[in-house]
Parts: C-alpha cells; sequence; structure tokens
C-alpha cells in the first residue's frame, strides 16, 4: 500500500489539530491542506485531496470545496515561484491591471499558466490583505507593495 500522507505532514497536522475540539478534526482542513501541498511541490492531486478527507474524517467533496475556494491552492502543477497579484479593488485602482500585463509581456505566459521552464505560475488573485500598500503581488511567501511597472523586471530577476 502506497503512503499518501508522509509522517512529516501527519504530525504537523497532528500538532495543529490540537487547537480543536477532537470532534471538529475538521477545522484543520485549511491547514492540512497547505501542509501536503508544500510537501507535493506547491500542488493538490485529488489522491492527496481524499487523503487529507479520511485523515480528518470528511467527505472528500468537502475538501475539495475548500481547495476550490481559496486561492492559495492549485490543484494542477506549479512553477517554482508562484506569482500571485491581487486584483481586488483597492489594487485594481492602484494599477494593479498594469502589473500583470507587464508580468504576462515579460513571462510571455496568461493567468494560469507556467514558463516553459517551470519557473513561474501566474495568478490573479481576489485580495492578499495588503491594500495600504496597493498594488501589490505575493511570490512565495514575500509581499511586494506599491507596484509599478518598471520594477517588475528587476523583482523577477532576483528569483533563481
Amino acid at each position: 500500500m502506497t503512503v499518501v500522507l508522509s509522517l512529516k505532514s501527519k504530525k504537523a497536522i497532528d500538532q495543529w489539530l490540537k487547537k480543536f475540539p477532537t470532534d471538529q478534526k475538521q477545522s484543520g482542513v485549511l491547514f492540512a491542506l497547505r501542509t501536503v501541498q508544500a510537501e507535493n511541490g506547491g500542488w493538490l492531486s485529488e489522491v492527496l485531496m481524499d487523503a487529507v478527507a479520511a485523515y480528518l474524517g470528511m467527505p472528500n467533496i468537502a475538501v475539495y470545496e475548500v481547495a476550490t475556494f481559496y486561492s492559495m491552492f492549485d490543484l494542477k502543477p506549479v512553477g517554482k515561484h508562484k506569482i500571485c497579484v491581487c486584483t481586488n479593488i483597492a489594487c485594481l485602482l492602484r494599477g494593479s491591471d498594469e502589473i500583470l500585463n507587464q508580468i504576462k509581456t515579460e513571462l510571455g505566459i496568461e493567468v494560469g499558466e507556467t514558463t516553459r521552464d517551470g519557473r513561474f505560475t501566474l495568478k490573479a488573485v481576489e485580495c492578499l490583505a495588503a491594500c495600504g500598500g496597493a498594488p501589490m503581488m505575493q511570490i512565495g511567501g514575500k509581499v511586494y507593495e506599491n507596484l509599478t511597472p518598471e520594477k517588475i523586471n528587476p523583482i523577477l530577476a532576483e528569483l533563481e
């Protein structure tokens, strides 16, 4: 039998679940999905989502609903650097459409695509909770605020 959830993931999930009543394991679904996605190269397969559902005692569909609702989850392989550009109203009013266009032009991809070399995936996301620094984007765990089209190429160039 193939092990789907690693021991490392299970231990991390179990530690997180200690924050909730024992009969409320489904409360850990976001953390569990983030954990297994990170361990799987940044994306969730159906097999992994099913394994999370089984581990938390949830219906598979409930896990799929979470994974498809939140933009932090990806259901197909992503590039080494996932670029998430906020397109919510604050960022849009301050030029996030220009930021998105600059990235698309520089990388030669559209939103939802990955560069041929597998380095970059581009996503438009609803909100990254940094409206005061609009327009902004997040690459991995790093947030870039007060962006202009001129700032994009140097940011992309610094990524290995």
